[in-house]
């Protein structure tokens, strides 16, 4: 699929909400990127696209450099980008996108070109997001560090996982927004009436949806999947006895709050019984968040509001795992198309631009805009929660084995929820594998005692 040219009512339409705020006007500086050529941007249908196709639409008319979309479902967008870079010849997409775990694979392959060998003005804006530095690679470290590393790619969008609850219920039951994974639990009691009221809503598909999830307990816990991957240690952590007890009020919780195919909802599921009134609460990425609010999907519009994830307890901190996107150029990509690729990226990460994404219905990538005149309006209530929740923000898997090892434990963790593993048998089989899986690839590496099972 590629993208056509804008819509001019569109077009009219975000330069003047733009411009009626005061605070970004239609007549401010954009980027000035010169003539390019026209590129092509692989990028996944997703709850946030939209706003995306938007800002597109927007830079084509601002600057008259043309961008196609190749727009492909998320679970083909893998295979089409690894296909471009490493076809032998010059690359069809001069953008591709990628998940976290997935970048790391294209980074140690050299199938990326940093940012500052295409155009070595490059500059990264202080107050764009880097997610963990996830958007950056320190080549020797083999890790993602920005103090040391190089730019390889910007984020379209930011994931993290918000907490997300009728606020007319729990206004009506004079309840508060859960501070613990306890309180859910307490709340979930008064809240929970099957099939008509859901206490509480969480992925438990086998694969990344379950994986994402228990990473906000996991980390909220205070578990670690391994040592100290940033300094070379890759002891395997995961089968620690916080880890357990992570993985033990996940599944209370998805048992006893959730319907009763708890163990095979995914992300259009959790969002779905949100929007049509039976999730009371419940936890999902950021992006999720305008189809509450869309008439043509939701019958509570207006009456789901956000927060910063419950916790293990009053002391921990929120386990907010980052699961954004990355845009990189190919290393095979034609010379002119490597330069149209970063002047977008140069546009987008403005403030102007970052607005419009905004308003146009994507998640801004810079914290400037999330603290604009943007968050006092309805439709933006999220923000806040987001911008609190980016303090926590960490990166889980980060390394070139990531991608095979939450895979595995997404398959783990969904056969503890089911019954088919303990949670101790469950951890202590992922422990094992992840052992394994370093020590054939050379990493210092060791395990903890396995847990009782």
């Amino acid at each position: 699929m590629s993208h056509r040219h804008a819509n001019p009512a569109i077009l009219a339409a975000l330069c003047m909400s733009i411009s009626a705020t005061g605070v970004a006007k239609a007549e401010a500086p954009f980027a000035e990127v010169g003539k390019q050529v026209p590129i092509t941007v692989l990028i996944n249908a997703s709850p946030w696209y939209k706003g995306f196709e938007k800002a597109v639409e927007l830079y084509e008319d601002q600057t008259g450099n043309v961008v196609n979309l190749e727009v492909t479902p998320f679970d083909g967008m893998l295979e089409k980008a690894r296909s471009a870079v490493r076809n032998g010849g010059t690359s069809p997409l001069d953008l591709v996108n990628m998940n976290g775990l997935s970048a790391v694979e294209f980074y140690e392959g050299g199938f990326l070109t940093p940012f500052t060998d295409i155009d070595p003005d490059f500059k990264w804006p202080k107050e764009a997001y880097t997610y963990g530095d996830s958007n950056c690679w320190d080549a020797g470290k083999r890790y993602p560090d920005c103090s040391t590393g190089k730019v390889m790619g910007f984020s379209p969008n930011g994931n993290v996982q918000l907490y997300y609850y009728r606020s007319d219920v729990f206004k009506e039951k004079g309840l508060k927004p859960p501070a613990t994974f306890d309180e859910v639990l307490a709340d979930c009691k008064l809240l929970h009436n099957p099939p008509a009221a859901y206490g509480y809503l969480q992925r438990g598909e086998k694969g990344n949806g379950i994986f994402y999830d228990w990473m906000a307990y996991m980390l909220s816990y205070g578990a670690k999947a391994e040592a100290d991957p940033a300094h070379g240690d890759y002891t395997v952590t995961i089968n620690s006895p916080q880890a357990k007890l992570a993985l033990d009020k996940f599944i209370e919780i998805s048992r006893n709050c959730g319907p009763a195919n708890y163990a095979s909802l995914g992300q259009g599921d959790v969002i779905q019984l949100m929007q049509t009134g039976k999730g009371m609460q419940g936890h999902a990425v950021v992006a999720a968040f305008p189809n509450f609010d869309d008439p043509r999907k939701s019958a509570v519009t207006g009456q789901i509001d956000a927060a910063v994830l419950p916790k293990a307890n009053a002391e921990a901190e929120p386990g907010i795992a980052i699961g954004n996107l990355i845009l990189g150029v190919p290393a095979n990509a034609s010379e002119a198309g490597r330069k149209g690729a970063v002047a977008f990226a140069k546009w987008f990460l403005t403030y102007e631009a970052q607005y419009a994404y905004a308003e146009a219905g994507g998640i801004p990538v810079r914290s400037d805009v999330l603290s604009s005149d943007l968050r006092n309006r309805p439709e933006f209530r999220w923000m806040p929660a987001y911008q609190d929740s980016l303090k926590y923000g960490r990166q889980v898997f980060f390394y070139a084995e990531g991608t095979t090892i939450s895979n595995n434990v997404g398959l783990r963790i969904n056969q503890a929820l089911v019954g088919e593993m303990s949670s101790a048998a469950a951890l202590n089989q992922i422990a094992r594998d992840m052992k394994a899986l370093f020590e054939k690839n050379g990493r210092k590496t060791g395990m903890l005692p396995p847990l009782p099972e």
